[in-house]
């Protein structure tokens, strides 16, 4: 039967043209899909994870079936009912009738559309299913919470894990049935059944019965909706921003009116299923007009009128047992039900000795800003350009010679950004730079000297490097010794690396130094011996050298996604990991160590809070997803990653945490017990600042506990702006200080000489900047978690951040020495502004830093120390002086910068102290080697490295001409007098 005139035909070149160009776009994109598929195959079986792609992949391909083949068979349902009740006979008006053109050719080609139409539609909607794999995962691994909503005695788990499902069930069956609708609709009026003529136009009994009976499934659907409505109305935010949850209108108007709209849809869904057996479409049409003016009426006017003339009014009445709904709820959900809160004055008159007594607070004070000096540990510290540090540093603390000591630490990462020259060739990137080298740490409070008049090398952190030089010595603290100081897994690792030498003698590439290299022979990295790994990997990077490179070799390996970070998302990709991970060495290993925290969209009347928005703060570094809303959290899980091999382990840290369990159950054996967290990893375990900046944020509202109060706002709290930040804000990170880590005494326990590794922040009154409290979280093992807040007087006049940084700028004698610091062309930093209490006061210190201007070589040294206290103002070269222009002379005798303390300031690492040389010839060495050290501090801030290199050598001959005339000396003199910065270049 030759086809219509005007019906469209295809020639059987065109045809073949058609089949070759779809297998040749399948193979393009499936071919990338495939190559991503066994790549991260490879990789999750590397990091031993591979249940977790699985059990993922398999959700993944069992939503997108269930999908398509609901959406899909209902629209081929659809099709079947409208072809097979077509009429027999369908006038056409003419010649030209498109419909009847169209009909033609669908009945032609009736497997092609029959078949055709349902997949297509069946595989997009199979393709949006499956996204929610999550949703469904803790549905069918969803664990009670053990506690009830206020409202309706239901257990959280089921607003948690359950709700989130059928909704989510829901709105696919509403999908399914308007898309089925829309196709029987069209189907209809193509094959006869529905015509459009005559003044009303024709709907055959057939069509009408069809059209009837989904119209009638969707509004029984609606009913299903009204009925889980009921309960989402507990996450309400009709009261937003006040707070979160069922408000008096939602309880006493809209959940009433949803149980009325729900009987009156059941009665509409009636009237559509009862069309089926009349004649006309009166009664769903009465029906549907009836569910409209009722949703009017009962559901949008009823609520607006009460909310107006009875709540409205009298708010601060009627809204009160919903907020104390709310208060509860918010408390419980973000962990903030147990804040120790103790009232505290904020003014103490106190002499030197009682300061002095403070031991464990004043001893421990912080001069080393970890935000500000990350351009003195890469200039100092760097040794080679492909080398570097994050600019943003971190603070951990370990224990040396029985004493708690907080450190600024940092890993020598590699930094493929360094590489120039050669260096960037494919071998030497991949191949040859593939590692960061050792650990360098800072005590937070010490510095190596004064900064005298602004200038020399004074004010400078006391390093110790811990490199492959010396990684297990004795001269090096235990707790600071590794068996293995290579690093390549990091934060600013972004490229692939090739390891691994063949066994046949080949001399190793990897670079360790300019005379040693090394083979890795760890666990980490995805075998690329054989010829298939390595096309596909040549074929994903789009390099040839990866498949015809003579130095890849049955042992070698390919490293990639090395960032701590992304390793822990993608093996718990129902975690959201915290933004900042920080290295320690815990037993002996390099080891970064991320916080995880599970999260949910909605708690029954808790607050929902924007993470990014709350974990937003002037540093710009630590800030998690800025698109998610959160009503919990919880930080359930620790996870490390091996520095050198990458191995990826989480512990269940909030074991109680039905989200957790929930997740556990999902994925079996992913998660440690926290009983197998070591003693050592324990020990370096911090609270997270993401999650104390949540609970800061919400604790300027929620430590209010009368409802009346809390309406009114007047008690509320705010965090401070940072006074440290000199230009406006306008990278839209935030303005708020940042909390700070720092050792010191228990808050609230001054004098008890115990100190603690903590994270704290101060808070001020809301429209006002006096001091509101502080509040600090501890991070020891014994306390780890336990949050006090000292609250402050409502009437105090206790100067909080942004006054007593005015306070130190107006100043006389502090803007005086200013101007003195910013002559010679030098910049002012000034380091974060800590909150101390101390001695039944509270103590501010600012550390303040020098930087020559317009120089890449310059880094931020200390100057000077500000310190105040009931409003008196110290300044000095360093924080004893300082101290003492407060509170008299003695105050500061227990700092390390106290010319009285017991035991000097110890020297960087590596730098043993001068003496005097006893005899011609070790003078004549040590002028030797001052003159060298000169030279080469010279030729590094103009960035020479050739006369680098020549003061150097210069240097190796003059320590060696030392040393030799020591031992002609008997070995009695001490080790050279001074050693010299390491060299930032390559």
């Amino acid at each position: 039967m030759r086809p219509p005139v005007g019906a469209p035909t295809l020639t059987r070149r065109t045809r073949i043209l058609l089949i070759v160009a779809g297998i040749l776009v399948l193979l393009l994109l499936g071919g990338s899909r495939l190559i991503s598929f066994y790549v991260d195959w490879l990789w999750f079986g590397e990091v031993g994870f591979r249940d977790v792609f699985t059990t993922v992949l398999f959700t993944h391909i069992v939503l997108f079936l269930i999908g398509g083949l609901l959406i899909g068979g209902l629209v081929a349902l659809s099709l079947a009912i409208a072809y097979r009740t077509r009429p027999v006979f369908v006038p056409v008006s003419g010649p030209e009738d498109p419909v009847a053109r169209y009909r033609t050719v669908i009945i032609q080609r009736l497997r092609l559309f029959g078949i055709g139409i349902p997949v297509l539609v069946g595989v997009i909607a199979g393709v949006a299913a499956q996204g929610n794999w999550e949703t469904v995962q803790m549905f069918l691994n969803s664990t009670p919470f053990g506690v009830s909503d206020p409202e309706f005695g239901i257990d959280i788990g089921f607003y948690a894990f359950q709700l989130p499902f059928y909704r989510y069930v829901l709105d696919w069956l509403f999908v399914g049935v308007a898309v089925s609708f829309v196709v029987a609709l069209v189907a209809q009026y193509i094959f006869g059944g529905i015509r459009l003529t005559g003044r009303a136009g024709q709907v055959s009994a057939a069509a009408r019965a069809q059209l009837a009976i989904l119209a009638g499934v969707f509004v029984l659907l609606k009913a299903v909706a009204y009925y889980l409505d009921r309960y989402e109305l507990l996450f309400s935010d009709r009261a937003a921003p006040i707070f979160t949850g069922a408000t008096y209108t939602d309880l006493n108007a809209v959940m009433p009116a949803k149980l009325i709209m729900l009987f009156i849809s059941i009665i509409c869904a009636a009237a559509f299923f009862a069309a089926v057996f009349r004649r006309n479409l009166q009664l769903p049409a009465i029906a549907t007009v009836l569910l409209v003016l009722s949703s009017v009426l009962v559901g949008a006017a009823w609520p607006q009128v009460l909310q107006q003339f009875v709540v409205a009014p009298n708010a601060n009445e009627r809204e009160a047992v919903p907020i104390e709904r709310n208060i509860a709820a918010t408390r419980e959900a973000f962990g903030i039900d147990e804040v120790k809160e103790i009232p505290y004055s904020g003014t103490s008159e106190v002499d030197a000795a009682q300061v002095r007594q403070d031991e464990a607070t004043v001893s421990n004070i912080r001069l080393l800003d970890p935000s500000k000096i990350s351009q003195t540990f890469t200039q100092l510290q760097q040794r080679r350009t492909f080398y570097g540090f994050p600019s943003n540093l971190d603070i951990d603390r370990y224990t040396v010679d029985g004493n708690l000591q907080d450190y600024v630490v940092a890993l020598r990462e590699l930094d493929t950004r360094g590489l120039a020259g050669n260096q960037t060739d494919w071998i030497n990137k991949h191949l040859v730079y593939t590692h960061g080298n050792g650990l360098v740490v800072a005590p937070a409070n010490q510095v190596n000297a004064e900064l005298e008049d602004g200038g020399g090398q004074g004010g400078l952190p006391n390093f110790t490097s811990v490199d492959l030089t010396n990684y297990d010595s004795p001269n090096i603290p235990e707790a600071l010794r590794m068996t293995e100081p290579r690093v390549y897994y990091g934060e600013l690792i972004q490229d692939y690396s090739i390891v691994g030498a063949a066994e046949d003698g080949t001399p190793p590439l990897e670079y360790d130094s300019d005379t040693e290299r090394s083979t890795y022979n760890g666990q980490g990295g995805v075998p690329i011996g054989n010829v298939f790994n390595r096309m596909v990997f040549a074929l994903l990077y789009g390099e040839r050298n990866i498949l015809f490179n003579g130095s890849i070799n049955e042992n070698s390996k390919i490293m990639y996604v090395r960032d701590p970070e992304e390793r822990v998302k993608n093996v718990a990709p129902w975690l959201t990991a915290d933004a900042d991970p920080y290295p320690a060495v815990v037993d002996g290993r390099i080891t970064w160590i991320v916080d995880g925290y599970t999260t949910l969209e909605n708690y029954p009347y808790s607050q929902k809070i924007s993470l990014g928005e709350a974990t937003a703060d002037t540093l710009g570094q630590n800030q998690l997803d800025a698109n998610k809303d959160v009503s919990y959290v919880r930080n359930s899980v620790k996870a490390t990653v091996d520095a050198y091999d990458g191995t990826v382990r989480l512990y269940a840290f909030d074991e109680a945490d039905p989200v957790l369990r929930t997740w556990m159950k999902a994925f079996p054996d992913t998660v440690r017990p926290a009983s197998e967290i070591s003693e050592s990893l324990r020990s370096h375990l911090r609270y997270p600042e993401d999650l104390f900046k949540v609970q800061r944020q919400l604790l300027t509202k929620y430590h209010v506990d009368n409802p009346s109060e809390f309406y009114g706002g007047v008690s509320f709290w705010d965090v401070p702006s940072d006074p440290t930040v000199q230009a406006p804000n306008t990278s839209g990170t935030g303005d708020a200080q940042p909390p700070y880590y720092i050792v010191a005494g228990r808050p609230g326990e001054e004098g008890q000489n115990e100190a603690s590794f903590q994270l704290t922040s101060a808070l001020v009154f809301q429209q006002r900047q006096f001091l509101s409290a502080y509040m600090s979280v501890s991070s020891d093992p014994e306390t780890y978690g336990e949050m006090t807040v000292l609250q402050l007087p409502a009437d105090t006049t206790t100067f909080g951040p942004q006054q007593v940084q005015t306070r130190f700028l107006g100043a006389p004698e502090v803007s005086e020495q200013l101007n003195i610091l910013q002559r010679n062309q030098t910049t002012i930093e000034y380091g974060n502004l800590l909150t101390l209490p101390v001695a039944g006061g509270l103590l501010y210190v600012e550390p303040v830093y020098i930087e020559r201007a317009n120089q890449e070589s310059s880094y931020p040294q200390l100057a000077r120390v500000l310190v105040s206290y009931n409003d008196r103002v110290g300044y000095d070269a360093n924080l004893a002086d300082a101290l003492d222009e407060v509170f008299g002379p003695g105050a500061g005798a227990n700092t390390p910068s106290a010319p009285s303390a017991g035991t000097p300031t110890a020297p960087p690492s590596g730098t043993p102290p001068a003496t005097t040389p006893s005899t011609p010839d070790l003078a004549a060495a040590a002028t030797a080697i001052q003159t060298a050290i000169t030279e080469l501090k010279s030729a590094q801030q103009a960035g020479d490295f050739a006369r680098q290199g020549s003061a150097l050598a210069a240097l190796d001959a003059a320590v060696a001409q030392y040393q030799s005339a020591q031992a002609a000396a008997g070995g009695a003199a001490s080790p050279p007098p001074a050693t010299p910065p390491a060299t930032p270049g390559g």
